[in-house]
C-alpha cells in the first residue's frame, strides 16, 4: 500500500451540507475500495491566488489515506465528472513527506 495525500477545492457556492456530502461521498469511495484514512481536514474557505472558473475562492479539504495505486486513477476521473470540484491535487508521499505530516498534525493538536 503506498501513502497518499489528495488536497481539493470545492466551489464556493456550496452550501455547508452539499460540502459535508461531497467530502463523505469521496472518503467513502476511497474506503470502499480498501483505503486507510490516515488524516481527513477542511482547511475552510480561501482566497484562491488567480481565478478558477470566474470564481475568486473556494473551500479546500486535504485527504491523507493509504491505498493500492490502481485506486487513485478511478478516483480523479470521478474528481473530473464531478462539477462541484474546481482543482485537485494527488501526490505519493515517501517516508519523509510522512514523517513531516506526522510532526505537522502532533503540532496541529498542540495548538487546539
Amino acid at each position: 500500500m503506498n501513502h497518499y495525500e489528495t488536497v481539493f477545492i470545492l466551489n464556493p457556492v456550496l452550501s455547508e451540507t452539499q460540502i459535508k456530502e461531497t467530502v463523505q461521498k469521496y472518503e467513502d469511495f476511497l474506503v470502499s475500495r480498501g483505503a486507510k484514512m490516515v488524516s481527513k481536514e477542511d482547511w475552510g474557505l480561501k482566497k484562491l491566488a488567480y481565478p478558477i472558473q470566474n470564481k475568486k475562492s473556494g473551500f479546500y479539504h486535504l485527504f491523507e489515506y493509504q491505498v493500492e495505486g490502481e485506486v487513485i486513477n478511478p478516483l480523479e476521473v470521478e474528481f473530473r465528472r464531478d462539477e462541484r470540484f474546481m482543482r485537485y491535487l494527488t501526490v505519493t508521499m515517501d517516508k519523509h513527506a510522512v514523517s513531516w505530516a506526522e510532526r505537522r498534525r502532533a503540532k496541529l493538536k498542540q495548538k487546539a
